[in-house]
């Protein structure tokens, strides 16, 4: 007996199925995916005309005058004033190795696989051989304070030493304010409750003007290690209440089975509380981290002149000071790169550590 065709079976999988699913599967969808398309249509060429097709690429003011569309060349013509700030000319390729030096730290930090104490003595090797690569004054080469330190080399200063420095401090803090000894709770609660209510901008005027003022005289600190002392005392006290929520979330049975074991308090927290703990607040972690990178940009008000204030600077000069906006905008695509790798390391390290879902 013979039977009718039936129809294919309706795709599951693919791009179309895909599509389907997640851009038209109802009319309140299909209704939001045609207005972003439609925005995207109305906005897209425009920007595309002026960043791209209408630019002009040169360091020639002239042009970029008669142009309609965006002037890299104020990029060009400024590079050295946005990328170094006011770090001698000639000295320039100091600052330049010092960040490849540090990106490759921080890279061969990512890779899970590479931590162990060979990593650590990298680190210990690497810090006071960037050091004097930045301020000479041995070695021959020629002293560079750092109130002439600026730009990206800066911003990547003062964010991954602020990274790297809080975080340490940040589960200390959490564990002083879980702690059954009264005075070390007070100390941690008080610090974090008073740092967290004030702006980091408040704790930077307050390194940079108010804290001579409490020193002997004729001592005083430099002004870029007061700004890093109040990032680091700002993040970490943010990321100890992150810390905090993860102890919390830990089951206290994971406590009481380090404790039947006799386990000693330290040999329990480093072992078996804080690496699950940790593994659970990796997200808020991470943002706070990509906010600290973001804040480094305060640093301009006391008169150091991150990426940003660089940027800024650059744009103060009489010829070119209408292309400043062309300035912003490259400023925003670096910070959107080093936030968005942030990020996809975060997720990246979230799976890497998820081993109950493997």
């Amino acid at each position: 007996m013979a039977t009718s065709a039936s129809a294919p079976p309706v795709a599951t999988t693919g791009p179309l199925a895909w599509i389907k699913e997640n851009l038209f599967s109802s009319v309140g969808n299909t209704i939001t995916t045609l207005v972003v398309l439609a925005f995207l249509v109305w906005t897209i060429p425009p920007l595309v005309q002026w960043a791209f097709t209408d630019a002009v690429w040169a360091p020639d003011n002239a042009a970029c005058r008669q142009a309609s569309g965006a002037c890299w060349g104020f990029i060009s013509e400024k590079h050295r004033l946005i990328f170094f700030g006011t770090y001698p000319y000639g000295e320039q390729w100091r600052p330049f190795a010092m960040m490849l030096i540090l990106l490759a730290l921080v890279f061969t930090t990512l890779n899970t696989n590479n931590w162990g104490r060979l990593l650590w003595i990298t680190w210990a090797v690497a810090l006071p051989a960037m050091f004097i690569l930045m301020q000479g004054g041995i070695l021959g080469l020629t002293f560079v304070s750092t109130s002439q330190w600026g730009g990206l080399p800066l911003t990547l200063i003062l964010s991954t030493f602020g990274i790297i420095a809080s975080f340490p401090l940040a589960v200390v803090l959490a564990l002083g304010r879980r702690s059954d000894l009264p005075a070390i709770k007070f100390i941690c609660v008080l610090f974090i409750e008073l740092i967290r209510g004030v702006p980091l901008i408040t704790l930077l005027f307050m390194a940079s003007l108010m804290i001579n003022l409490f020193l002997p005289t004729g001592v005083t600190f430099d002004k870029l290690l007061r700004a890093q002392i109040a990032i680091i005392m700002f993040s970490g006290a943010y990321t100890a209440e992150v810390i905090r929520g993860g102890l919390q979330a830990l089951p206290r049975g994971q406590e009481e089975a380090a404790d039947a074991l006799g386990l000693s308090y330290w040999y329990k927290m480093f072992f078996v509380v804080l690496p699950q703990a940790l593994k659970l607040v990796i997200p808020p972690m991470i943002n706070n981290f990509i906010g600290l990178f973001k804040d480094t940009t305060l640093v301009s008000i006391i008169g150091l002149y991150d990426f940003l204030g660089a940027i800024k600077a650059a744009g103060s000069d009489t010829e070119w000071r209408i292309f400043f906006l062309e300035g912003l905008v490259f400023a925003a695509v670096i910070y959107f790169i080093f936030c968005f790798a942030m990020a996809s390391y975060g997720r990246y390290l979230e799976r890497r550590l998820d081993t109950s879902k493997r």
